[in-house]
């Protein structure tokens, strides 16, 4: 594939930058990988394995030149990250993030986005439950969502332009605004991870159960919790303090829903519980159907984690 943008540079090598790192380098899409990352661990990894073609210890020198810059670091970061940069980036140049909140992002970043630099927040609806330079591979985003939320009045050819790159990488892009970004990965990411978090740690609470039992019988429901909540703490802090309404909304939903299910296993009301069941198994066989998962036993996660 041809060269999207001669100069990328990454703020923050964890599992998305490394894994885009990985998937330009494997079609093409950029001239020039640089990137920076907090600490020197973590930057001497990155130079270690070639993650990088340049590994700069600040982020103010790993974007100067750079096409692209995306921001990969935690969404409670993006403000001081933001005005770190702005003051070295290129005119023309495109400022994109993966973070999984939009509007606390546009927030932080925007203000900070000299005149003359297209800002387009982007959310990769990608990840694993690993984390760190040496956790990413290619094909992360394939066949898997990118949204993004261009700003007003970015010019289309940069929004287009930045499309070319996530389809290059294998994924599907669409466009949506801030606030329906937000309560959307609410219902199908945050809130689900709360709960997840949740479950493992009543099950921690929970004395009647040792934990040698926990971890010895963990059935497929409270392997997949573990799996989920195993997810990086400081970006899960950082989500639910940022996208506290849409989070605590989709919350009450979902106690009511609970409440409703408790009052129906308390009642014996099993026509009740077989006709939700029913309903929401349509839902995965829906996710099964649009390619997100596949029905094989481990669901195929073995397979599709490389």
């Amino acid at each position: 594939m041809p060269v999207v943008y001669g100069r990328v540079a990454l703020i923050g090598l964890g599992l998305i930058a490394s894994s885009m790192s990985h998937a330009m380098r494997a079609w093409g899409l950029a001239g020039e990988i640089v990137g920076h990352a907090r600490t020197e661990e973590t930057r001497r990894i990155a130079a270690e394995i070639g993650l990088c073609d340049r590994v700069f210890e600040t982020a103010a020198e790993a974007v100067q030149g750079a096409d692209l810059v995306v921001l990969c670091v935690p969404v409670g970061a993006m403000a001081s990250v933001a005005e770190e940069i702005a003051p070295h980036l290129k005119p023309g140049a495109t400022v994109t993030d993966v973070g999984s909140v939009k509007q606390a992002v546009i927030d932080a970043v925007a203000p900070h986005i000299p005149e003359g630099v297209h800002f387009i927040p982007g959310h990769p609806l990608a990840g694993t439950e690993h984390s760190g330079p040496r956790s990413g591979f290619a094909t992360l985003f394939r066949n898997r969502w990118c949204l993004l939320v261009p700003s007003e009045g970015v010019p289309a050819e940069a929004v287009a332009r930045l499309r070319s790159l996530w389809e290059g990488m294998g994924a599907n892009v669409e466009e949506m605004d801030a606030a329906h970004h937000d309560l959307v990965l609410a219902v199908t990411s945050h809130t689900p991870h709360l709960i997840a978090y949740t479950m493992v740690g009543v099950a921690d609470d929970l004395r009647r159960v040792t934990d040698s039992e926990v971890i010895k019988y963990s059935a497929a429901g409270f392997r997949d919790f573990t799996r989920i909540a195993a997810s990086d703490p400081t970006m899960w802090r950082d989500v639910f303090l940022t996208n506290k309404d849409a989070t605590l909304e989709i919350l009450g939903r979902f106690t009511e829903e609970l409440f409703a299910l408790q009052r129906a296993i308390r009642r014996g009301d099993g026509d009740h519980l077989h006709a939700y069941f029913t309903r929401t198994r349509a839902i995965r066989r829906g996710i099964i159907e649009a390619g997100q998962d596949t029905d094989a036993p481990d669901f195929g996660r073995m397979k599709a984690s490389r």
